[in-house]
């Protein structure tokens, strides 16, 4: 069995150095980046069809010249990736080939889903944006670096320092994400579900939906789950068909103590005698 120390969800990025491409634009929010329709795959690659699809309809758009082949960082502009949240923006901004974009700021949503997909989105001042625009505009073969253990950009002979989240950082930086870090922690996860009280839910190991996959945990060990008919804390075993719902064929509705119905007249359906 692999050891959860040994988990790595994501690729470590110490350094980035890449040729440049400008997109030129302002306000992309992610539907420009990857429309709606595409959001309905499956999966967490083979979107690179999907990326500005609109926008490429146009055969001057920039990605669609030969300039553009083979870049690795994207110069954007201001307020990047804004709009409905949509993790699929930053799968098809990698899965075309980029690992950076830059930009004076981002939508709170994209910037969060870049750093946990290990990609590198890097706010920069609109100074060092505008001339990086311009160096690379200039020339197709303009490379930049991100630099992501000293936390800067270098391009052209200029530095400039970016500000990033010290815990995304350090993931990164490890190749890791936030499920490697809960998985280290598996033995105190345990240690906490085994103190808790026993009319509390819990999970195991095997166990989906209150049942027992086979050779997981013995049927003692079912899980306390709540059934139509039962009491909140009792084990349904596995296998076990739930208590029928009360008015069911198999236990039919008791009537004891009601009032009995009465037939709608013409006076409570409101016609005239």
């Amino acid at each position: 069995m692999q050891s959860v120390q040994s988990v790595q969800s994501v690729q470590s990025v110490t350094v980035h150095t890449g040729r440049a491409v400008v997109l030129g634009r302002s306000d992309v929010d992610t539907d420009q980046i990857i429309p709606a329709e595409y959001c309905k795959r499956l999966g967490k690659s083979g979107y690179a069809d999907t990326l500005f699809a609109h926008w490429r309809t146009d055969p001057g758009f920039v990605l669609n010249t030969p300039a553009a082949a083979g870049a690795t960082v994207l110069i954007g502009s201001h307020n990047f990736g804004t709009g409905s949240s949509r993790e699929h923006a930053v799968w098809a901004l990698r899965d075309w080939g980029f690992a950076a974009v830059l930009a004076t700021g981002f939508g709170d949503i994209f910037l969060r889903n870049a750093w946990k997909n290990g990609f590198l989105a890097v706010v920069l001042p609109a100074d060092a944006i505008s001339w990086l625009a311009a160096r690379a505009e200039a020339d197709p073969e303009f490379r930049v670096s991100v630099d992501l253990e000293a936390c800067e950009v270098r391009a052209g002979g200029r530095t400039w320092p970016f500000p990033v989240d010290a815990r995304a950082r350090a993931l990164l930086l490890a190749g890791r994400d936030e499920i490697s870090e809960a998985l280290d922690k598996e033995s105190e996860i345990a240690a906490h579900e085994a103190g808790r009280a026993p009319w509390l839910p819990r999970l195991r190991r095997g166990m989906v939906s209150g049942t027992v996959s086979s050779g997981a945990v013995p049927a003692s060990e079912a899980l306390p789950v709540t059934e139509p008919g039962s009491a909140v804390g009792d084990v349904v075993p596995p296998g076990a068909a739930p208590a029928s719902e009360p008015g069911s064929e198999s236990e039919p509705e008791s009537t004891a103590g009601r009032a009995p119905e009465s037939s709608p007249t013409s006076a409570s359906i409101g016609v005239a005698p």
